[in-house]
């Protein structure tokens, strides 16, 4: 049998039986980026049960994705339910659906709630544990009450887990083609009267750190004050960041594009990406960005640390915003030094990125060796 051959006949041998168990609910959305990612998932499987953090209240229904794949929302009262319901839903998977010891294995997006529920109906059937690890939470920024109370589960699930996937170990799988290749259906410039438009996408929460892009904007528009920043996404701080926008006498400045499913064309008719965060995991935004063509000014976290300053991006430290504001100064005044970091960002992103075959075979492979962990 050729090795072309024996590739194909691999990804046929569908034996795995998965548990996933994580938070996203736009899996119930049809066509959604992460359903889509999910049905390439199940490829690889004979079945896939994924089992989905939410409240009664938001009415969603336990749904076939495809016909080996099942979602199940856990429908809890409160929050506080949600990772005990989803350990019970798990358990009761198990059971039903009769996975083997060998050949099934239970992964969790988090170490923390959703690694909690993972090692629980690890506990009851004793299989493998994998879990996900996309946010640092050892980093000085990951701090609260609530996400201290994560360090302390995150430290007990990863101890007990029999193999924890991150960035380094599996890069996230970016569709580079499906990103370069998506039309521009609108122009930012169309809709907002500013000359250079800085672009944020991300969830608008304290870690994301999206003061400081309101600040660098402050500075940058002293020099240039036809400048305006275009904020995407949604979440609890986008009050506290409309306050600090009168704070700063921004209106007519800053626009809240909400959270959006299509990003093509704000990312390649807006002038330059700023990541402000604390910390990431990875950083998918960027990526996208940088594969659009933007030019790039991001804090020194997630992939950021595997780039070149002055070349591939400009990193800053999220204490400098003096240094955000001249970089971007500096991008507005030089066409050439724009080109430069698109250029340089687009041909070294490409090539760190894994194709789809070999994201989906080096997936199937942990999962598989996973699942041989049984004690």
């Amino acid at each position: 049998m050729g090795r072309a051959s024996q590739r194909v006949y691999r990804y046929m041998e569908k034996t795995l039986k998965v548990l996933m168990i994580g938070s996203d609910r736009k899996l119930f959305e049809s066509n959604s980026a992460v359903s889509e990612r999910m049905k390439e998932y199940g490829t690889l499987t004979e079945e896939l049960h994924i089992i989905v953090f939410s409240l009664k209240s938001m009415g969603l229904k336990p749904k076939q994705l495809g016909k080996n794949i099942w979602i199940y929302p856990t429908n809890s009262v409160t929050s506080l339910l949600k990772p005990f319901d989803a350990a019970r839903i798990g358990k009761k998977i198990v059971f039903d659906r009769k996975f083997v010891r060998g050949e099934s294995v239970i992964t969790t997006q988090d170490p923390f709630e959703s690694g909690w529920a993972g090692l629980k109906v690890k506990k009851r059937w004793r299989l493998p544990l994998e879990v996900q690890v996309h946010t640092d939470p050892s980093s000085p920024y990951f701090s609260g009450f609530l996400n201290n109370i994560r360090k302390m589960i995150a430290r007990t699930v990863l101890a007990k887990a029999d193999s924890v996937r991150d960035v380094k170990t599996l890069p996230i799988y970016v569709d580079k083609e499906k990103i370069e290749n998506e039309p521009i259906k609108f122009d930012l410039h169309a809709r907002y009267p500013w000359h250079f438009i800085i672009l944020t996408v991300s969830r608008l929460v304290s870690e994301k750190n999206l003061g400081l892009a309101l600040e660098i904007l402050a500075l940058v528009r002293q020099r240039f004050p036809d400048t305006g920043l275009v904020m995407v996404g949604s979440g609890p701080e986008e009050k506290v960041l409309k306050l600090k926008v009168k704070s700063l006498k921004l209106e007519g400045a800053v626009g809240f594009a909400g959270w959006q499913n299509e990003l093509g064309s704000y990312y390649k008719t807006a002038n330059a990406f700023l990541q402000t965060s604390l910390f990431e995991g990875y950083g998918l935004s960027l990526v996208e960005a940088g594969l659009s063509g933007l030019p790039v000014v991001t804090t020194p976290v997630g992939i950021a640390q595997e780039l070149e300053h002055g070349s591939d991006v400009y990193i800053y430290p999220a204490t400098r915003p003096d240094l955000f504001s001249e970089s971007i100064i500096e991008l507005i005044e030089s066409n050439q030094k724009r080109e430069n970091l698109r250029f340089n960002l687009k041909k070294t992103l490409e090539s760190k990125l894994l194709s789809k075959e070999q994201y989906l075979s080096r997936l199937k492979e942990n999962w598989e060796n996973t699942a041989k962990k049984i004690k």
